[in-house]
């Protein structure tokens, strides 16, 4: 057995990393504060009703508030129309207060997320997600990066994962997290497989993986069976469903119990992934008003 002298099922406590990422973030801006500047300011832009993104909102705001930024809500309408919108973005893009712009995705159906990335300036793209934002980061120049993944590195550091020269398999390709996930573990020298919805022999690819990410979007969708002895297991799924008991459940993409049991590292859903990406949407908020402003 691979694990003579490891022990496994090591959490890796998101929930306590990102309330540290918070306190030294709060720290940063109680300096820029006593110097008489103004605070950093994130806008969040939110269309419609929907109650998982109004939550998620509400989180972030929440946050903003811990560690000091100015939050600014900008709420629509379910059927506000493209222009109303785009107009909006253009406005905080002009903004002197805004240093960083989250439009909560996904939006109505109607509208399109790809023409507001298009206005969106790329100096408040909190979010990394237009495509200069994607450029720089393919390019590996200096941007704004995706919240979710940077977080992911910010976890594999702090429980020192070693990467370089690793096989690390990433499940799911999206621009969110599955394409720039692989991107900055390829930037710290892992040898990096990516695999999707019609990838064959997925689970024998997982076997062979020293860092597994998981961004599937289906619950308990990777075995602990596929879990190689030993590795590091990110989970970026999150899914609620009701017990039978009528009570709430939250899982991932892996199930977790088996997985456990095998991977030396795993983070847990909740408390692994998800705080991070709050965290470092903070972090990326300050980062771009320091860049803006030229305040340290």
């Amino acid at each position: 057995m691979v694990l003579q002298e490891q022990s496994v099922g090591q959490v890796m406590d998101g929930k306590a990393l990102a309330a540290s990422v918070r306190e030294t973030l709060k720290e940063k801006v109680t300096k820029i504060v006593e110097t008489g500047k103004r605070r950093p300011g994130l806008a969040v832009v939110l269309v419609g009703d929907d109650k998982a993104s109004a939550l998620y909102v509400k989180n972030k705001t929440q946050s903003c508030k811990k560690v000091g930024i100015e939050s600014f809500m900008h709420t629509f309408p379910a059927d506000t129309d493209m222009e109303t919108l785009l107009n909006c973005i253009k406005t905080l893009n002009q903004s002197d207060v805004v240093d960083g712009i989250l439009v909560q995705l996904p939006l109505p159906s109607h509208l399109s997320a790809e023409e507001v990335l298009a206005v969106l300036d790329p100096n408040k793209d909190v979010d990394g997600l237009t495509t200069e934002s994607m450029g720089r980061l393919f390019a590996g120049k200096t941007g704004l990066r995706p919240c979710t993944p940077v977080g992911v590195m910010v976890l594999l550091e702090e429980h020192k994962v070693d990467v370089e020269g690793k096989h690390a398999v990433v499940i799911g390709r999206s621009n969110l997290v599955g394409k720039p996930i692989a991107m900055l573990l390829q930037q710290k020298n892992a040898t990096v497989t990516m695999c999707h919805s019609r990838t064959k022999d997925l689970d024998k690819i997982c076997q062979n993986a020293d860092i597994l990410v998981v961004a599937a979007g289906k619950r308990e969708f990777v075995k602990g069976s596929w879990i190689k002895p030993g590795a590091t297991v990110i989970d970026v799924g999150i899914h609620h469903t009701q017990g039978p008991d009528g009570e709430s459940v939250i899982s991932g993409d892996v199930q977790y119990a088996d997985a456990a049991k095998v991977a030396r590292h795993i983070t847990p859903v909740p408390g692994g992934v998800g705080p991070m990406t709050v965290a470092m949407l903070l972090s990326n908020t300050i980062t771009a008003f320091e860049r803006r402003t030229g305040i340290k």
